[in-house]
């Protein structure tokens, strides 16, 4: 009856699953299985382009003949969104199927614009033109929520990433609302939107981690990997109460709880394909656990140990302007900057090859 357990959760519970990838092979594997939406980042996008290079070798090279005077950043971009606009098309019928509330992807501003929120908006406004199924992802940093409320309003559907805690859900949550009031007040349509607020849930517990050998804090063995469900059930009951019109979406896997807590929840997770496998091929039982509180003894415990928890999971821990310079967006931002950067080099190689590199294996052919 059911292909997977994958797909038997997205045909008989609320939780919607999407791809965590714009891999032409794992988004058509996810689609197949149920799956209702996509998501890039530069670290995805780098990922993807080592996997399936020989699909994109000669349409970057054709990107870089085409536009002589294009800088690598303007080649990055555009092939960024030219792998964004493929994931599109594999989901639009499922957009089309869904009347435009799921089958979306998600493409990823840059990085390094996060502390602008007009350069964010202006490269959402471009993003969200690309194809009528696009989502567009903005970071949950001080100038993020600024961001998001403006683009909201200006008609993109938003997936708000670089976000660990209840406080940063909450203040995207009230972000869109007044985006969505703004359109509605404008006689602009709001119910063909569909926005997203992730919870990266397994780079808090990486954080705590860290935290536990930094700071020396003998926590009990497992007790940090459920700091992120914890936060994201907390933000889910807020969300639910305040009648938010956005989702919660729960990425950043490390282990089978991440994807078995949340199910029953009415919420998006995105999953890699390596994970879509594994929990396939498990032996976890597919049923709602979503509402079923974390054991208050973990909770408790986490709270004691770790400042950083509370801060994470409390409803007022975080005000906006520390969201920045709090350990898992710090983190975050550096890695997706440095991807970026590692991106930009990739196809910096294309345009100027190194001298070097082509002599040494000039001479091992020879």
């Amino acid at each position: 009856m059911y292909k997977t357990k994958l797909h038997q959760m997205a045909l008989t519970t609320p939780t919607d699953y999407w791809n965590d990838s714009c891999s032409i092979q794992e988004l058509s594997y996810a689609i197949e299985h149920g799956a209702v939406g996509a998501t890039t980042n530069p670290t995805i996008v780098l990922g993807v382009l080592k996997k399936e290079m020989h699909l994109w070798r000669e349409r970057i090279r054709a990107i870089i003949a085409e536009n002589l005077a294009w800088s690598e950043e303007q080649v990055t971009w555009q092939l960024i969104e030219e792998m964004a606009v493929k994931g599109s098309e594999l989901l639009l019928p499922v957009f089309e199927r869904e009347q435009g509330l799921k089958g979306r992807i998600s493409i990823q501003t840059n990085p390094t614009y996060y502390r602008d929120p007009e350069r964010i908006v202006a490269q959402a406004m471009r993003f969200h033109a690309l194809a009528p199924n696009m989502q567009v992802k903005i970071p949950v940093t001080a100038a993020g929520i600024v961001a998001i409320e403006e683009a909201t309003y200006r008609g993109v559907n938003i997936n708000a990433t670089v976000s660990f805690s209840v406080p940063q859900a909450l203040a995207v949550g009230e972000a869109i609302e007044r985006g969505l009031s703004r359109r509605a007040a404008d006689g602009l349509p709001v119910t063909d939107m569909s926005p997203v607020c992730t919870i990266m849930v397994g780079r808090l517990d990486d954080w705590l981690h860290v935290l536990e050998k930094r700071d020396a804090i003998a926590e009990t063995p497992g007790y940090a990997d459920w700091a992120g469900i914890a936060c994201t059930k907390r933000a889910y009951s807020i969300y639910q109460a305040r009648r938010y019109r956005s989702r919660l979406l729960v990425a950043a896997y490390r282990h089978h709880l991440h994807w078995s807590e949340h199910i029953g929840g009415d919420l998006v997770l995105s999953m890699p394909y390596e994970w879509q496998l594994l929990y396939n091929a498990s032996d976890v039982e597919v049923k709602d656990r979503f509402f079923d509180p974390v054991p208050p003894e973990i909770v408790a415990s986490l709270e004691r140990h770790f400042v950083d928890f509370r801060r994470a999971y409390e409803p007022d821990g975080l005000a906006v302007e520390e969201f920045d310079t709090f350990g898992p967006t710090a983190r975050t931002l550096r890695q997706f900057i440095g991807s970026y950067q590692e991106l930009l080099s990739l196809v910096r190689d294309f345009m100027l090859p190194n001298p070097d590199v082509r002599a040494s294996v000039q001479s091992q052919e020879r």
